[in-house]
């Protein structure tokens, strides 16, 4: 990786001399007092019943967005912890990649406000008598929009760490904890940084109904973006929604230039290649931060206190030592741990045909059949029509650094702008003009997930050694012989890993696109995604429990039999 750019160049530093150091103490100042005041506010007494007061007057908008961004930030931690764990685990050990993996799978498929409906009152019982409980069920909410795209980058970034670098790790006797903060997470960092931006745009997707939670017949509107968005659809005050789509625009453009500009412009030097180029992205801000001794100081401590970390868990001895030896690995516990997910599945199995028979009947589990294929016909096409349109954009930014920093906050924008905002013009549209809801409903659908591939596929192309650049250059390559041996290669995990999650979270959309309402006019396509949505509002908690169920196994199933299969072809052949 190229080690050639430091975080702070000693020269800069000394260059910038001490007069920058107090320009940074009131930013610091005001983010202490902003998390206090959030803290103070989410801890405040709460009984359940209270209604908390929400008005529309725009002046309240900063406070709103202060706590909505709170949430974000709180569940974008949160994200960036699980996908480090997910990865190391499920790439380490063959037993938990057989589990957790597909219980991935799984997840990314139960619809957000299924998480909600559950988490919702065990977090109110578990912090009663305060707002705190609420707050948590929220920010778990955007967790579960914001960590499962995440844990599959990481998840891709770590399965696809070059041979030759995995082979130093070896001479050089890298013990798992030194492995995974010297190789592994440098070199997923890239693609995960580009997976945050999309996480924290997407959740804008789900905060409304985040943050206006029902709970025992009541609703619970917690002060932030999403409840003034639900209360102005609910007093149908465009003005209100204009100003909320200003605030963030305001928002986006803020932790793009504070946040998610200066950690890619800083995880360039993690790049994987042999010579420097003329890739790296710029940050006025990290300028400004490599100015500052104070910042320096502090930063160099914390390397060495995680240099000491390292240093604590390296191996015990070196690669002459016969504890260096590989053992043969037994059989015997695989099998024992095969047979025992083989009786789990077993009895999963004898459960859902128990449910089936008892519940809901053979000819309503064919019929939900045919709508999940109804649906995942649209998934299969409007992911289709994304690549074709997303993947050459995608590419052409991420190589081309000057533009990628002038597009990266609009493309921030339009990830992060509700998709359920289009919904009321999309009904209006097809009941003027006597369109069919089973097309014209179904790009609804790709509407907030598309950006998965285009997150992606920048970071893939970003990525992109610079040797090889000169190379294809140099070879003259171009037209389709360009594609085909040089650019679809370079990207091709990464494009499955924004197809995977596009995948997931097309599914999941499935349930507010194909069942769509405007005051008293209702339209429905024929999928699953309607047929969930449908039985939801009837409250007919069986068929709620068997459209989700099928919709996680035509999820899991085309994982396993395409994503999984050209996961293995990037891993042993499409990557550098």
């Amino acid at each position: 990786m190229n080690k050639k750019r430091q975080f702070f160049p000693r020269q800069v530093v000394e260059a910038g001399g001490n007069r920058w150091d107090w320009a940074l103490l009131p930013i610091v100042l005001a983010v202490f007092v902003l998390m206090a005041y959030g803290s103070q506010q989410m801890a405040r007494p709460y009984e359940l019943g209270q209604t908390l007061p929400m008005t529309l007057d725009p002046t309240y908008l900063p406070y709103y967005l202060l706590r909505t961004t709170l949430r974000m930030f709180i569940a974008l931690g949160a994200s960036v912890i699980f996908s480090c764990v997910f990865a190391a685990l499920t790439t380490k050990y063959r037993a938990a990649e057989k589990i957790m993996v597909p219980m991935l799978d799984i997840l990314q498929s139960i619809p957000i406000l299924g998480f909600l409906s559950i988490t919702v009152t065990a977090f109110i019982a578990l912090f009663p008598g305060n707002l705190l409980g609420v707050e948590c069920a929220a920010i778990f909410a955007i967790f579960t929009s914001q960590a499962w795209n995440m844990a599959f980058s990481a998840y891709q970034g770590f399965r696809t760490v070059p041979a030759e670098l995995s082979e130093a790790a070896q001479v050089f006797q890298l013990s798992g904890w030194q492995r995974f903060w010297r190789l592994e997470l440098p070199y997923a960092m890239p693609g995960l940084l580009w997976n945050m931006m999309m996480s924290m745009s997407g959740g804008w997707f789900f905060v409304v109904a985040s943050e206006a939670i029902v709970v025992s017949n009541q609703t619970i509107k917690l002060p932030g973006m999403g409840s003034y968005i639900a209360l102005a659809i609910e007093q149908s005050d465009l003005g209100a929604i204009g100003w909320a789509i200003f605030a963030m625009l305001i928002a986006v453009l803020a932790y793009d230039q504070l946040f998610f500009r200066p950690l890619l412009a800083w995880a360039d030097k993690f790049r994987f290649e042999e010579t420097g180029g003329d890739t790296a992205q710029s940050s006025w801000l990290l300028t400004w931060l490599r100015r500052t001794e104070r910042t320096q100081q502090l930063v160099e401590w914390f390397g060495h206190q995680l240099s000491r970390s390292i240093a604590v868990f390296r191996l015990s001895h070196d690669g002459t030592s016969i504890r260096a030896r590989k053992d043969q690995p037994s059989l015997v516990p695989q099998r024992v741990w095969d047979a025992v997910i083989a009786a789990v599945v077993f009895y999963a199995l004898w459960s859902l045909v128990h449910f089936i028979r008892t519940e809901v009947g053979w000819t309503e589990v064919g019929h939900v059949l045919m709508l999940g294929v109804y649906t995942m016909i649209r998934v299969v096409v409007l992911l289709a029509l994304a690549a074709i349109v997303w993947v050459p954009v995608g590419i052409w930014i991420g190589m081309n650094p000057r533009w990628a920093s002038r597009t990266q906050a609009v493309a921030q924008f339009l990830a992060a702008f509700p998709a359920n905002l289009v919904f009321p013009v999309a009904v209006i549209i097809i009941v003027r003009y006597h369109l069919n809801p089973d097309i014209w409903l179904s790009p609804l659908m790709i509407l907030g997930t598309q950006w998965y591939l285009l997150f992606n596929v920048i970071a893939g192309a970003s990525t992109i050694p610079t040797e090889l650049r000169h190379a294809a250059k140099n070879f003259g390559l171009s037209g389709w012989l360009k594609w085909r041996r040089y650019l679809l290669p370079a990207i091709f995990p990464s494009f499955v890993t924004g197809a995977i999650t596009a995948s997931g979270g097309s599914w999941n959309a499935a349930i507010v696109s194909e069942f769509v309402s405007w005051g008293p006019t209702t339209l429905k396509a024929h999928g699953i995604g309607s047929y969930i949505a449908e039985m939801t509002a009837t409250g007919d908690f069986p068929r709620i429990a068997l459209g989700i169920g099928i919709m996680c196994i035509f999820v899991m199933g085309f994982n396993h039999f395409v994503w999984r299969r050209l996961y293995t072809l990037a891993e042993s052949r499409l990557h550098f």
